[in-house]
């Protein structure tokens, strides 16, 4: 019998963890997709803390447009504070997504703003 869905995305996101990790002058740029909303966060692994978030949820953004729109939003957002914390380079994590739809227009937007990876 083959694995089910959760099951595959938990062994690639351990296979993408792997390779991916984040340190303080380069960190892990998390992503995580529900089916509403969309999430990012810049990770420092050697400490194991959070540097910066950002989310659809937050107050900044309003829920006009498609999720591929607001997921473009978060990603400027995410970058603009990777900016601020004088961060230009990140390692991509997609969470076992794959690079495709949201993942990808996150990572777009990410890139627009300014940030390298």
């Amino acid at each position: 019998m083959g694995l089910s869905k959760t099951e595959r995305k938990l062994r690639i996101r351990r296979r993408i963890r792997k390779v991916s990790f984040g340190t303080e002058t380069r960190p892990r740029l998390s992503v995580f997709r529900s089916n509403k909303e969309i999430y990012a966060q810049l990770i420092d692994d050697n400490k194991g803390v959070t540097l910066a978030s950002a989310s659809s949820r937050d107050k900044e953004f309003d829920a006009n447009g498609t999720k591929s729109d607001v997921a473009t939003s978060v990603g400027k957002a995410i970058a603009e504070k990777a900016l601020k914390l004088g961060i230009e380079a990140v390692a991509f994590d997609r969470g076992g997504n794959l690079y495709h739809g949201r993942v990808k227009s996150l990572a777009e937007g990410a890139r627009e703003a300014g940030l390298k990876f």
